[in-house]
């Protein structure tokens, strides 16, 4: 039985790590540190278990399942689709490609603009953005040859270089905890895990890593899944430490100049240490390593997007449309969608992240535990995630509600009567009902088969 060596499992968790890291995952760890300030590590700690070690669990289910869709078939194919196009919709058009322009924006950008031209600064800037990338996506591995061998290694460089510089500068006194993280940090540290979508992304890389490591002559199955584990496992450990010394750097940066939570972002947090310490040069070579993993990483996911839709999608009112009108469409959609900002863009996927992944988590869960479970009563698939998912989206319409200004009280109210609703863990209690009911359902459904069968 073939298994890898040493140095393959270690570049296979290189490989496996910069799938994951991008320069998303540089500001929001920072963010949570300047927000809990004092209470920095029951918040890290929440962040680190959603936005490490579920993405992780979340690989490990998907190569266990086979695929994305074959272990989301197993609530119903319908879901599988509908599922696949949220997290694809989420990865991509209006979220996770908007986001890649508006954070190197934030960086680059907007430290040197007069607050009244922001908006016109962003939008030539975006503009500018999404046309390199269109142009680059027409020839993606071109880009990714040239980038993708120094933008990971650029990037830990980068924050050893900060963290060092927190070090060497102390904290002083840290903040006092403010915003969200006032209270109930590591709760408040989990949800915001849920901004990294790196658990929505792990739903297709799963599949991505197994066959990686296929490649390199593992034809065992049970040996697939191990070396994934061993890649998962080295994976975990490299973005815990970054992301505490993310946290740090965040900590020292908050001590360093206070920020507005409301309005601030990540982005804020880096570029306020950055200019104290480094002065502005230190902004401007920090600008521009964003500016380039921004671009690389949009370039990648337009050209994911407009793949997973001309395939599902080949044809539309009866009208063939190609894969360049697919690419020319997230495009167009994007840049018009960055320009609500950084901040805005954060504050709307909130709500739909808080949807899409209980679904994740209980599927994810559900897949670990198949053989207990999944196996012998099947329709727990389908139970725990419709009652799960209607809670979330529920929740999910009351969070957007409020975001733009509204409420709904009375759904807040009946939302509310869920145990632990408070710390948006609502479905926890819903995903323990739907499991009972889906194991009874199974149990019916076979007692029932069994009569038929035995009439026959």
């Amino acid at each position: 039985m073939h298994m890898l060596n040493t140095r393959a499992r270690v570049v296979m968790t290189f490989t496996f790590f910069s799938m994951f890291f991008g320069a998303g995952n540089l500001i929001f760890p920072p963010f949570v540190g300047a927000q809990a300030g004092s209470a920095t590590v029951p918040a890290a700690i929440g962040f680190i278990v959603s936005a490490v070690g579920l993405p992780i669990l979340g690989v490990m289910a998907v190569t266990f399942a086979g695929g994305f869709d074959k272990l989301a078939t197993r609530v119903s194919p319908r879901f599988a689709l509908f599922l696949g196009l949220a997290i694809i919709l989420t990865i991509g058009p209006c979220f996770a490609i908007p986001r890649t322009a508006t954070t190197s924006f934030e960086m680059m950008v907007a430290p040197f603009t007069p607050d009244g031209s922001i908006w016109l600064a962003r939008l030539v800037y975006s503009f500018v953005f999404f046309a390199l990338a269109f142009v680059f996506a027409q020839h993606p591995e071109k880009l990714s040859k040239v980038l993708g061998r120094f933008m990971g290694p650029l990037l830990l460089v980068l924050i050893a270089a900060l963290f060092v510089a927190c070090l060497v500068h102390g904290i002083g006194t840290p903040a006092k905890p403010m915003g969200d993280y006032a209270v109930n940090q590591l709760a408040r540290g989990f949800l915001d895990g849920y901004q990294t979508m790196d658990l929505l992304a792990a739903l297709y890389f799963g599949i991505v890593i197994s066959a990686n490591i296929r490649a390199q002559q593992v034809d065992d199955e049970a040996q697939v899944q191990r070396e994934t584990a061993f890649a998962g496992l080295g994976t975990g450990v490299l973005l815990v430490l970054i992301y505490g010394a993310l946290a740090y750097v965040g900590v020292v940066s908050g001590a360093i100049a206070a920020i507005d939570p409301a309005t601030d972002t990540g982005a804020t947090v880096l570029t306020n240490l950055t200019s104290s310490v480094f002065g502005a040069g230190g902004t401007v070579f920090l600008g521009l390593v964003f500016v380039i993993a921004c671009l690389n990483v949009c370039t990648g996911l337009i050209c994911t997007c407009a793949t997973y839709f001309h395939t599902k999608f080949p044809t539309v009112a009866g009208r063939k449309v190609s894969y360049r009108a697919w690419q020319v469409l997230f495009t167009v959609f994007s840049f018009v969608v960055s320009n609500a900002g950084l901040s805005a863009i954060i504050k709307v996927s909130v709500p739909v992240l808080s949807a899409l992944y209980p679904m994740a988590i209980v599927l994810v869960l559900l897949a670990l535990t198949h053989h207990v479970f999944g196996a012998r009563f099947p329709r727990v698939y389908f139970w725990t995630v419709l009652l799960v998912g209607i809670v979330a989206v529920l929740g999910c319409i009351e969070s957007l509600v409020q975001v733009f200004g509204g409420s709904l009280p009375w759904l807040a109210a009946v939302l509310g009567l869920l145990p632990m609703q408070s710390y948006q863990l609502g479905w926890l209690v819903p995903a323990a009902l739907g499991l009972a009911i889906g194991v009874i359902d199974s149990l019916v459904r076979g007692a029932a088969d069994g009569r038929v069968h035995g009439r026959v």
